[in-house]
Protein backbone atom coordinates (compact mmCIF):
# COMPACT_ATOMS: atom_id res chain seq x y z
CA UNK A 1 0.00 0.00 0.00
CA UNK A 2 2.89 2.45 -0.15
CA UNK A 3 3.65 1.47 -3.69
CA UNK A 4 6.16 -1.10 -3.16
CA UNK A 5 6.00 -4.15 -4.78
CA UNK A 6 7.15 -7.39 -3.03
CA UNK A 7 7.81 -10.87 -4.25
CA UNK A 8 5.53 -13.29 -2.29
CA UNK A 9 6.21 -16.91 -2.15
CA UNK A 10 3.73 -19.52 -4.41
CA UNK A 11 3.73 -21.26 -0.76
CA UNK A 12 2.96 -19.29 2.82
CA UNK A 13 3.18 -21.60 5.34
CA UNK A 14 4.56 -19.04 8.29
CA UNK A 15 3.36 -15.82 8.68
CA UNK A 16 4.40 -12.86 10.91
CA UNK A 17 1.80 -10.29 11.75
CA UNK A 18 2.70 -7.11 13.59
CA UNK A 19 -0.74 -5.64 13.57
CA UNK A 20 -2.78 -6.15 16.91
CA UNK A 21 -4.92 -8.63 15.14
CA UNK A 22 -6.56 -6.95 12.01
CA UNK A 23 -4.93 -9.74 9.66
CA UNK A 24 -4.98 -12.56 11.70
CA UNK A 25 -8.48 -11.65 11.87
CA UNK A 26 -8.61 -11.89 7.87
CA UNK A 27 -6.69 -15.00 8.24
CA UNK A 28 -8.96 -17.15 10.71
CA UNK A 29 -11.83 -16.00 8.14
CA UNK A 30 -10.16 -17.89 5.18
CA UNK A 31 -9.49 -20.83 7.30
CA UNK A 32 -5.07 -20.10 7.66
CA UNK A 33 -4.88 -19.04 11.13
CA UNK A 34 -3.01 -21.83 12.14
CA UNK A 35 0.02 -20.32 9.76
CA UNK A 36 0.40 -17.21 12.33
CA UNK A 37 3.98 -17.84 13.91
CA UNK A 38 4.61 -14.80 15.34
CA UNK A 39 2.61 -11.64 17.12
CA UNK A 40 3.43 -7.87 17.89
CA UNK A 41 2.26 -6.13 20.58
CA UNK A 42 0.10 -7.15 23.97
CA UNK A 43 -3.22 -7.36 22.42
CA UNK A 44 -3.66 -11.64 22.65
CA UNK A 45 -4.43 -11.25 26.56
CA UNK A 46 -7.37 -11.32 28.65
CA UNK A 47 -8.69 -9.02 30.53
CA UNK A 48 -10.89 -8.19 34.07
CA UNK A 49 -12.03 -5.48 35.08
CA UNK A 50 -13.76 -4.45 38.49
CA UNK A 51 -15.43 -0.97 39.92
CA UNK A 52 -17.20 -0.37 43.07
CA UNK A 53 -20.58 1.37 43.20
CA UNK A 54 -21.54 4.41 45.10
CA UNK A 55 -24.06 1.63 46.46
CA UNK A 56 -20.71 -0.80 47.89
CA UNK A 57 -21.86 -2.90 45.26
CA UNK A 58 -19.20 -4.50 42.94
CA UNK A 59 -19.66 -4.84 39.08
CA UNK A 60 -17.29 -7.50 38.15
CA UNK A 61 -16.20 -8.25 33.92
CA UNK A 62 -14.32 -11.07 33.22
CA UNK A 63 -12.34 -12.79 30.74
CA UNK A 64 -12.50 -9.77 28.35
CA UNK A 65 -10.79 -10.41 25.01
CA UNK A 66 -10.15 -9.67 20.93
CA UNK A 67 -12.47 -11.84 19.22
CA UNK A 68 -9.73 -13.04 17.32
CA UNK A 69 -8.02 -14.36 20.81
CA UNK A 70 -11.52 -16.23 21.52
CA UNK A 71 -11.58 -17.74 18.30
CA UNK A 72 -7.79 -18.45 17.88
CA UNK A 73 -6.45 -19.64 21.81
CA UNK A 74 -2.92 -20.47 20.53
CA UNK A 75 -2.03 -17.10 19.54
CA UNK A 76 -1.84 -16.35 22.92
CA UNK A 77 1.36 -19.24 22.99
CA UNK A 78 3.25 -17.64 20.32
CA UNK A 79 6.26 -15.46 20.29
CA UNK A 80 5.50 -11.73 20.71
CA UNK A 81 7.71 -9.45 18.85
CA UNK A 82 7.00 -6.50 19.78
CA UNK A 83 5.97 -5.40 23.91
CA UNK A 84 5.06 -1.79 25.10
CA UNK A 85 8.06 0.44 24.63
CA UNK A 86 10.50 -1.29 22.75
CA UNK A 87 11.69 -1.64 19.10
CA UNK A 88 10.70 -5.19 16.82
CA UNK A 89 12.70 -7.57 17.98
CA UNK A 90 14.60 -8.91 14.40
CA UNK A 91 16.83 -11.69 15.92
CA UNK A 92 13.41 -13.40 17.06
CA UNK A 93 11.78 -12.43 13.87
CA UNK A 94 14.58 -13.75 11.70
CA UNK A 95 14.64 -16.63 13.69
CA UNK A 96 10.68 -17.53 12.88
CA UNK A 97 11.74 -17.84 9.04
CA UNK A 98 8.64 -16.30 7.79
CA UNK A 99 7.46 -16.93 4.12
CA UNK A 100 6.14 -13.29 4.85
CA UNK A 101 5.48 -10.20 7.25
CA UNK A 102 2.66 -8.32 7.37
CA UNK A 103 3.30 -4.43 9.06
CA UNK A 104 0.32 -2.61 9.63
CA UNK A 105 1.38 1.03 10.00
CA UNK A 106 -0.57 2.95 12.84
CA UNK A 107 -1.11 -0.49 14.82
CA UNK A 108 -0.37 0.23 18.37
CA UNK A 109 2.01 -2.71 18.04
CA UNK A 110 3.80 -0.96 15.25
CA UNK A 111 3.68 3.06 16.54
CA UNK A 112 6.39 4.24 14.31
CA UNK A 113 5.88 7.73 14.86
CA UNK A 114 7.36 9.04 11.12
CA UNK A 115 7.92 8.37 7.72
CA UNK A 116 11.56 8.09 8.94
CA UNK A 117 10.97 5.49 11.38
CA UNK A 118 8.84 3.43 9.23
CA UNK A 119 11.51 3.20 6.18
CA UNK A 120 13.87 2.13 8.26
CA UNK A 121 12.27 -0.97 10.04
CA UNK A 122 11.07 -1.73 6.34
CA UNK A 123 14.90 -1.82 5.03
CA UNK A 124 16.03 -3.87 8.38
CA UNK A 125 13.10 -6.38 7.54
CA UNK A 126 14.57 -6.42 4.34
CA UNK A 127 18.04 -7.04 4.49
CA UNK A 128 16.88 -10.47 6.62
CA UNK A 129 15.78 -11.33 3.01
CA UNK A 130 12.55 -11.30 4.39
CA UNK A 131 8.93 -10.72 2.13
CA UNK A 132 7.34 -7.63 3.75
CA UNK A 133 3.91 -6.25 3.12
CA UNK A 134 2.97 -3.10 4.78
CA UNK A 135 -0.74 -1.98 5.16
CA UNK A 136 -1.59 1.27 6.62
CA UNK A 137 -3.96 1.49 9.04
CA UNK A 138 -6.26 4.73 9.88
CA UNK A 139 -4.05 6.46 11.80
CA UNK A 140 -1.81 6.26 9.52
CA UNK A 141 -3.29 7.72 6.50
CA UNK A 142 -3.37 11.85 5.59
CA UNK A 143 -6.57 11.89 7.84
CA UNK A 144 -8.02 9.33 10.37
CA UNK A 145 -10.64 7.42 8.11
CA UNK A 146 -11.71 3.65 7.35
CA UNK A 147 -12.86 4.24 4.16
CA UNK A 148 -8.84 2.31 2.99
CA UNK A 149 -9.89 -0.69 5.41
CA UNK A 150 -11.14 -2.61 2.79
CA UNK A 151 -7.86 -1.73 0.57
CA UNK A 152 -5.68 -3.10 3.14
CA UNK A 153 -8.47 -6.23 3.50
CA UNK A 154 -8.33 -6.90 -0.69
CA UNK A 155 -4.60 -6.62 -0.82
CA UNK A 156 -4.27 -9.15 2.18
CA UNK A 157 -6.53 -11.26 0.10
CA UNK A 158 -4.09 -11.15 -2.94
CA UNK A 159 -1.25 -12.17 -0.71
CA UNK A 160 -3.22 -15.85 -0.02
CA UNK A 161 -4.63 -15.80 -3.14
CA UNK A 162 -7.72 -15.20 -1.98
CA UNK A 163 -9.40 -12.18 -3.70
CA UNK A 164 -12.49 -13.28 -3.81
CA UNK A 165 -13.77 -13.87 -0.40
CA UNK A 166 -11.29 -10.72 0.51
CA UNK A 167 -13.82 -8.38 -1.55
CA UNK A 168 -16.63 -10.12 -0.17
CA UNK A 169 -15.77 -9.28 2.88
CA UNK A 170 -14.29 -5.68 2.70
CA UNK A 171 -17.35 -5.26 0.57
CA UNK A 172 -19.84 -6.08 3.57
CA UNK A 173 -18.05 -4.31 6.48
CA UNK A 174 -17.89 -0.75 3.36
CA UNK A 175 -21.77 -1.67 3.01
CA UNK A 176 -22.53 -2.07 6.87
CA UNK A 177 -20.85 1.30 6.93
CA UNK A 178 -22.95 2.67 4.25
CA UNK A 179 -26.06 1.81 5.79
CA UNK A 180 -25.19 4.57 8.74
CA UNK A 181 -24.53 6.89 6.26
CA UNK A 182 -27.38 6.69 4.12
CA UNK A 183 -30.07 7.04 7.25
CA UNK A 184 -28.06 10.43 8.83
CA UNK A 185 -27.06 11.64 6.00
CA UNK A 186 -29.73 14.21 5.55
CA UNK A 187 -30.01 15.71 9.41
CA UNK A 188 -29.95 19.46 9.71
CA UNK A 189 -27.14 21.05 12.13
CA UNK A 190 -29.41 21.80 14.38
CA UNK A 191 -30.46 18.66 14.93
CA UNK A 192 -27.68 16.59 15.52
CA UNK A 193 -26.80 15.39 19.02
CA UNK A 194 -23.65 16.78 20.99
CA UNK A 195 -22.00 13.41 21.47
CA UNK A 196 -18.34 12.67 23.17
CA UNK A 197 -16.35 9.68 23.64
CA UNK A 198 -15.28 10.04 27.13
CA UNK A 199 -12.59 7.26 28.35
CA UNK A 200 -13.08 6.51 32.17
CA UNK A 201 -9.32 6.02 32.45
CA UNK A 202 -7.86 5.74 36.12
CA UNK A 203 -4.61 7.21 34.81
CA UNK A 204 -6.82 10.18 33.99
CA UNK A 205 -8.13 10.15 37.26
CA UNK A 206 -5.01 9.70 39.12
CA UNK A 207 -3.73 12.44 37.27
CA UNK A 208 -6.42 14.79 38.38
CA UNK A 209 -8.61 14.43 35.44
CA UNK A 210 -12.19 13.26 35.29
CA UNK A 211 -11.15 11.26 32.20
CA UNK A 212 -9.88 11.73 28.62
CA UNK A 213 -11.56 13.05 25.71
CA UNK A 214 -10.50 12.90 21.65
CA UNK A 215 -10.51 15.97 19.32
CA UNK A 216 -11.52 16.43 15.92
CA UNK A 217 -8.35 15.19 14.20
CA UNK A 218 -8.94 12.06 15.92
CA UNK A 219 -10.42 8.36 14.19
CA UNK A 220 -12.86 8.56 17.05
CA UNK A 221 -14.37 11.71 16.41
CA UNK A 222 -14.21 10.76 12.44
CA UNK A 223 -16.78 7.91 13.88
CA UNK A 224 -18.95 10.81 15.68
CA UNK A 225 -18.92 13.65 12.68
CA UNK A 226 -18.28 11.53 9.38
CA UNK A 227 -19.94 8.40 9.73
CA UNK A 228 -22.81 8.73 12.55
CA UNK A 229 -23.15 12.65 11.12
CA UNK A 230 -23.56 13.83 14.57
CA UNK A 231 -21.37 16.56 16.48
CA UNK A 232 -17.53 15.84 18.52
CA UNK A 233 -18.83 17.65 21.80
CA UNK A 234 -15.03 18.18 22.57
CA UNK A 235 -14.22 20.70 19.68
CA UNK A 236 -10.45 20.71 20.91
CA UNK A 237 -7.45 18.84 18.95
CA UNK A 238 -5.42 15.35 19.76
CA UNK A 239 -5.83 12.46 21.41
CA UNK A 240 -6.72 10.40 25.12
CA UNK A 241 -6.23 14.62 25.92
CA UNK A 242 -7.63 14.55 29.66
CA UNK A 243 -9.95 16.93 30.92
CA UNK A 244 -11.10 18.03 33.94
CA UNK A 245 -14.74 17.28 36.21
CA UNK A 246 -15.03 21.17 35.01
CA UNK A 247 -14.07 21.22 31.61
CA UNK A 248 -16.74 17.96 30.96
CA UNK A 249 -19.47 19.83 32.59
CA UNK A 250 -19.07 22.77 31.07
CA UNK A 251 -18.84 20.43 27.65
CA UNK A 252 -22.37 19.02 28.61
CA UNK A 253 -22.69 16.31 25.92
CA UNK A 254 -26.22 15.01 25.03
CA UNK A 255 -24.80 11.47 24.42
CA UNK A 256 -21.77 9.98 26.25
CA UNK A 257 -20.44 6.68 24.20
CA UNK A 258 -17.75 4.80 26.22
CA UNK A 259 -14.74 3.47 24.78
CA UNK A 260 -11.63 1.38 26.01
CA UNK A 261 -9.51 3.54 27.84
CA UNK A 262 -7.12 1.63 30.38
CA UNK A 263 -10.03 -0.91 31.01
CA UNK A 264 -13.26 -1.44 29.73
CA UNK A 265 -16.05 1.23 31.03
CA UNK A 266 -19.93 0.29 31.45
CA UNK A 267 -23.10 2.40 31.76
CA UNK A 268 -23.23 1.62 35.04
CA UNK A 269 -19.57 2.97 36.06
CA UNK A 270 -20.60 6.55 34.69
CA UNK A 271 -23.82 6.27 36.86
CA UNK A 272 -22.68 4.85 39.69
CA UNK A 273 -19.05 4.92 41.09
CA UNK A 274 -18.57 7.30 43.74
CA UNK A 275 -16.13 9.01 42.03
CA UNK A 276 -18.06 10.12 39.08
CA UNK A 277 -20.92 11.61 41.56
CA UNK A 278 -19.77 14.80 40.59
CA UNK A 279 -21.07 14.23 36.65
CA UNK A 280 -24.81 13.34 37.50
CA UNK A 281 -25.81 16.58 36.47
CA UNK A 282 -24.72 15.65 32.68
CA UNK A 283 -27.93 16.15 30.03
CA UNK A 284 -26.57 12.21 29.06
CA UNK A 285 -26.31 10.90 33.10
CA UNK A 286 -29.76 12.32 33.83
CA UNK A 287 -31.43 11.26 30.07
CA UNK A 288 -29.76 7.74 29.86
CA UNK A 289 -27.95 7.98 27.28
CA UNK A 290 -24.50 6.87 27.71
CA UNK A 291 -23.47 3.80 26.42
CA UNK A 292 -20.74 1.32 25.97
CA UNK A 293 -18.60 0.60 23.00
CA UNK A 294 -17.11 -2.76 22.28
CA UNK A 295 -13.93 -3.98 24.41
CA UNK A 296 -11.13 -3.39 22.21
CA UNK A 297 -7.58 -3.36 23.96
CA UNK A 298 -5.20 -1.97 21.70
CA UNK A 299 -7.23 -0.97 18.96
CA UNK A 300 -5.36 2.13 17.55
CA UNK A 301 -6.28 1.01 13.80
CA UNK A 302 -9.12 -0.38 14.20
CA UNK A 303 -9.52 -4.40 13.78
CA UNK A 304 -12.60 -5.98 11.46
CA UNK A 305 -15.32 -5.19 14.25
CA UNK A 306 -15.08 -1.49 13.70
CA UNK A 307 -18.42 -1.54 12.34
CA UNK A 308 -19.94 -2.72 15.68
CA UNK A 309 -18.39 0.54 17.67
CA UNK A 310 -19.88 2.78 14.37
CA UNK A 311 -23.80 1.13 14.87
CA UNK A 312 -23.19 2.10 18.59
CA UNK A 313 -22.65 5.58 17.87
CA UNK A 314 -25.09 5.99 15.63
CA UNK A 315 -28.11 4.37 17.42
CA UNK A 316 -27.09 6.13 20.98
CA UNK A 317 -26.93 9.22 18.49
CA UNK A 318 -30.54 8.72 16.48
CA UNK A 319 -32.48 5.62 18.33
CA UNK A 320 -34.96 6.71 16.18
CA UNK A 321 -33.30 6.37 12.99
CA UNK A 322 -32.52 3.28 13.88
CA UNK A 323 -35.28 1.62 15.79
CA UNK A 324 -35.72 -1.28 13.61
CA UNK A 325 -32.07 -2.55 14.45
CA UNK A 326 -31.80 -4.15 17.32
CA UNK A 327 -28.01 -3.99 17.58
CA UNK A 328 -27.20 -6.64 19.84
CA UNK A 329 -28.97 -9.09 16.82
CA UNK A 330 -27.43 -7.18 14.09
CA UNK A 331 -24.10 -7.51 16.44
CA UNK A 332 -24.66 -11.55 15.93
CA UNK A 333 -24.40 -11.42 12.55
CA UNK A 334 -22.15 -9.44 12.09
CA UNK A 335 -19.51 -11.67 13.53
CA UNK A 336 -21.34 -14.53 11.81
CA UNK A 337 -20.76 -12.82 8.18
CA UNK A 338 -17.61 -11.88 9.41
CA UNK A 339 -15.68 -15.00 10.51
CA UNK A 340 -18.30 -17.47 9.38
CA UNK A 341 -19.33 -19.35 12.79
CA UNK A 342 -22.14 -20.07 14.20
CA UNK A 343 -24.67 -18.29 16.36
CA UNK A 344 -23.75 -19.78 19.58
CA UNK A 345 -20.00 -18.64 18.76
CA UNK A 346 -21.80 -15.56 17.36
CA UNK A 347 -22.99 -14.82 21.18
CA UNK A 348 -19.52 -15.42 22.75
CA UNK A 349 -17.84 -13.11 21.31
CA UNK A 350 -20.99 -11.04 21.73
CA UNK A 351 -19.75 -11.84 25.57
CA UNK A 352 -15.98 -11.87 25.22
CA UNK A 353 -16.25 -8.19 24.22
CA UNK A 354 -18.55 -7.26 26.77
CA UNK A 355 -21.64 -6.16 24.65
CA UNK A 356 -23.87 -8.44 26.60
CA UNK A 357 -25.56 -5.07 28.12
CA UNK A 358 -27.60 -4.73 24.49
CA UNK A 359 -29.35 -7.69 24.99
CA UNK A 360 -30.47 -6.26 28.36
CA UNK A 361 -31.52 -3.23 27.20
CA UNK A 362 -32.77 -4.52 24.11
CA UNK A 363 -30.65 -1.77 22.35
Amino acid sequence: MRGRTVEIPATIDRVVCIDDGFVEGIMYRFGMQDRVVGLGGEWIKDYNYTFEAKSGGTYEYQNGMNPVRYLVPDLADLPVLVTSGTAINYETLASLEPDVVFLRAGAWAFSAGSDESLEKTIQTIDSLGIPLVVLVGPPYQERPTVDHVGEEIRLVGEVFARQEDSDALASYLEGEIAVIRERTKDIPDSEKPRMMQFGLSPRARQGGGAGMAWGGDTIESYFIEEIANAKNAYEGTGAFVVVSTEQVLALDPDVVVLPTAQGYHPAEELYTAPYYQNLQELSAVRNHRVYALPWTPYNWAKRLEYPIEAMVIAKAAYPDRFADINVGEWTLDFYQQVYGVDEATAKELRSVQWMDWMVEETF
